[in-house]
């Protein structure tokens, strides 16, 4: 039955929906350090761009601390701008050989800022779900019109699309909560 087919390609969408608002939120500054916040940060290597977690090692030696190993150091000016050029806010100190970013203690105003981004990431992620939500009820339209499937069998189908929708976006909200949590831990 292409009803199912489309029930589970609707459900794995929204699946990668909410893990790409994780790895987004993830890389939400938080008084924390954590590899995620740089690991995916494009690095312009010999012309093309590459993620940071390709071309060095990270690690958090101290809470509040990422060092960053380049493979190549000759990488490092590089990985430095890119560092620079990121949203982070951190300039990074570089002793020729390894990148150290110290994160300050956050004030309470860019605790704000920061809940104010999580938020919108979190948003853009609803409106991705809902977007699969409204592609699966079209496709669901076009099969009952092709008579693939009954009147009676679309409105089950949009039934479930609809359910699928709601413990996603659940999902979501429970995402951004823990992340609101650990942004709001002085």
């Amino acid at each position: 039955m292409p009803v199912n087919k489309l029930l589970e390609d609707t459900k794995l969408r929204m699946e990668k929906s909410v893990d790409h608002i994780r790895s987004e939120l993830a890389a939400v500054r938080t008084s924390k350090a954590s590899p995620a916040l740089v690991e995916n940060i494009m690095v312009e290597y010999y012309g093309s761009q590459t993620r940071l977690r390709d071309l060095a090692g990270i690690s958090v030696p101290e809470a509040r601390q990422i060092l960053i190993q380049p493979w190549d150091v000759s990488a490092v000016s590089a990985i430095e701008k890119a560092i620079l050029k990121s949203t982070l806010g951190i300039t990074p100190s570089n002793d020729g050989k390894v990148i150290r970013l110290v994160f300050p203690e956050l004030t309470q105003e860019r605790r704000e800022e920061l809940l104010k981004v999580a938020k919108k990431i979190a948003e853009d992620g609803k409106i991705a779900v809902r977007n699969v939500r409204r592609e699966a009820n079209e496709e669901l339209k076009v099969m009952e019109k092709a008579s693939e499937i009954t009147e009676d069998d679309r409105f089950k189908a949009e039934k479930r699309v609809q359910t699928k929708t709601d413990d996603f976006i659940h999902k979501i909200d429970e995402v951004l909560k823990d992340k609101e949590k650990e942004i709001l831990t002085i």
